[in-house]
């Protein structure tokens, strides 16, 4: 325990070590880390962020500090309201580990894992997938001058020209910067029309009429395909796992909570 607390403290010391020092507030140094609330997920992208932008936020970290200090000379912490607000976090954080500690105790039998997997195997598939690219273009005129453009191109030929036409002429622009590359997709992920098109075609091959949606009209040129396949045990043991490892713990606290009501002494007023 002494051991764990010793390297929790050097680990803390040397991150405070690290931490650039960006102001101090009577004394007390104010680092690039305070800044990590007001930032959450970008503290990453502290060093992009515009000088104005960052002045401001430290701004907000030094007034936050400023009144953080006066509410403590004005004896705030022996306040009653302050003390129950301390009391109600510690309770939670109390409550909270120990129901997590709860939850890493329980061990799932891999037997149960392995027969729960056999039984839905079905709830376990990769839906098949189809790769392709596309040029959509606002009329149905325009779409067929294309198509006709392509017809009797085959191959590299075929996916070479595309590409070229997907740049110049698609208003897909995501996608037309790429020569109207959509990668995988299946079949459910896309607009109805889309989709069913894109399923039906060959490898290869290329849509002979415009496939309309609420986006204008397509020239879809299908790539590649793969079939539904079953996801292996080894791939969803640890999600099985969790899954059952969840309901479980449900019933145990549930079991729990009740063997403590029962034991107490709760009267009703």
């Amino acid at each position: 325990m002494k051991k764990g607390l010793a390297l929790a403290l050097s680990l803390a010391a040397a991150m405070s070590l690290n931490a650039a020092v960006l102001a101090t507030v009577n004394g007390q140094n104010i680092t690039d880390e305070d800044l990590a609330p007001a930032l959450g997920s970008h503290m990453s992208e502290l060093e992009k962020i515009p000088a104005e932008m960052k002045k401001n936020l430290l701004d907000r970290v030094i007034e936050r500090q400023l009144m953080v200090e006066q509410a403590k000379k004005d004896g705030i912490n022996q306040d009653p309201e302050y003390k129950k607000a301390i009391a109600d976090i510690t309770d939670n954080v109390a409550v909270n580990i120990w129901m997590k500690k709860q939850f890493e105790g329980l061990k799932v039998d891999e037997k149960k894992v392995k027969d729960f997997y056999e039984k839905n195997k079905d709830k376990y598939v990769v839906p098949a997938q189809v790769k392709a690219k596309h040029i959509l273009v606002a009329s149905e005129k325009e779409a067929k001058d294309i198509i006709k453009s392509l017809n009797g191109l085959k191959g590299d030929a075929l996916d070479k020209k595309f590409s070229q036409i997907a740049k110049e002429k698609s208003i897909d622009k995501s996608s037309a910067q790429n020569g109207g590359e959509l990668g995988w997709f299946g079949e459910s992920q896309m607009v109805p029309s889309f989709g069913k098109a894109s399923f039906e075609l060959k490898k290869g091959e290329m849509t002979k009429q415009p496939v309309q949606s609420e986006f204008g009209y397509h020239i879809i040129l299908k790539e590649d395909s793969k079939p539904q396949t079953a996801l292996a045990y080894d791939k969803v043991k640890g999600k099985i796992e969790t899954q059952l490892k969840t309901d479980e713990f449900r019933n145990v606290m549930q079991k729990k909570v009740d063997e403590l009501k029962k034991a107490a002494k709760i009267e009703y007023k």
